[in-house]
């Protein structure tokens, strides 16, 4: 049974992550591919820029609920066949988030064209570990107040992802704490890769900060 919980979890989280919220929204409300405006990124922040609060708000519900109920299904799917893979029970919630969020990135309902991730890897933490996420949405927070650069913020709270999870599992005597600190080491960077156009822009000065102000569709 551990094997039918291994290939369950990654293929069903995959398979949920590539229904891109942002994708499926504005196509709903819309009419529109949100891919073709703005950035061309498939994210919230996309979203708000490009059409403004109210349908943002909604792909922010909508996410929330997308990665707490992956991990919530992997974990009770693997509780039901009394399975702890590799012996960790908290690593079927890290194995998920990471193959919810690569689903995400790269649907293979899209053409593997999708957002980069931040929102979901947020939203899955609070199912993953509840106190690893508050810190970095902390974090996220802090800087992004300070320096309005939301890619900036993204890019050091997931990097926060693996420091927060060795640290606070360690203190709280938890099992392995290393295996769930490599997944989201693995997490960390495949979203700070899809932030390499970001990052150039924020060495050159370049990069849009945020904005609240509406923009109608």
């Amino acid at each position: 049974m551990e094997a039918f919980v291994w290939i369950f979890t990654v293929l069903f989280s995959y398979l949920f992550g590539s229904i891109n919220t942002s994708i499926v929204i504005c196509k709903m409300i819309h009419r529109k591919d949100i891919r073709d405006y703005g950035s061309g990124n498939a994210g919230l922040t996309n979203v708000l820029r490009t059409f403004g609060k109210p349908t943002a708000a909604l792909t922010l519900i909508v996410d929330l609920i997308k990665g707490i109920a992956a991990v919530l299904i992997c974990r009770l799917v693997a509780g039901h066949f009394g399975v702890e893979l590799l012996s960790n029970p908290l690593f079927v919630n890290y194995l998920s988030c990471l193959f919810v969020i690569l689903g995400h990135i790269f649907p293979c309902y899209y053409g593997f064209r999708g957002g980069k991730g931040v929102l979901l890897t947020a939203t899955t933490m609070i199912a993953v570990d509840p106190l690893t996420c508050g810190v970095a949405v902390a974090i996220f927070i802090i800087v992004v107040s300070i320096s309005r650069y939301v890619s900036l913020a993204s890019i050091i709270a997931v990097s926060s992802f693996p420091i927060c999870t060795i640290i606070s599992q360690t203190l709280r005597d938890y099992e392995k704490p290393w295996q769930n600190a490599l997944v989201a080491l693995a997490v960390a960077i495949i979203v700070i890769l899809k932030h390499k156009s970001n990052i150039v822009r924020l060495v050159n000065g370049t990069e849009n900060k945020l904005s609240f102000k509406s923009k109608k569709s």
